[in-house]
């Protein structure tokens, strides 16, 4: 799955070096964990978060019996992300 997975978002990301994944198995699921270079989180998201959706559907597709779960780790900071700065604005405009 974690081939999958990276094959997948390095033909979207702009820094294919970003890209790491971690992969946590339990007996009936698995987790899949994916950070991405900070420039990078809007592209993963896609428009309205269509682009992660898409990714989250191949691999469960791909999981067959098992519950495959993707999770888009974002940066503490927020410096890339749009929705962590409109909350620094809001903070800020309070």
């Amino acid at each position: 799955m974690t081939e999958l997975v990276k094959h997948l978002v390095s033909g979207i990301v702009t820094v294919p070096g970003g890209v790491s994944i971690n992969t946590v198995e339990g007996e009936a699921s698995l987790l899949v964990e994916l950070t991405v270079d900070p420039a990078d989180i809007e592209r993963i998201h896609g428009p309205d978060g269509e682009t992660l959706r898409s990714l989250r559907t191949v691999l469960s597709a791909a999981s067959g019996q098992r519950r495959a779960v993707l999770e888009l780790i974002e940066p503490s900071n927020g410096a890339a992300s749009h929705a962590a700065e409109s909350t620094s604005d809001d903070e800020t405009a309070e």
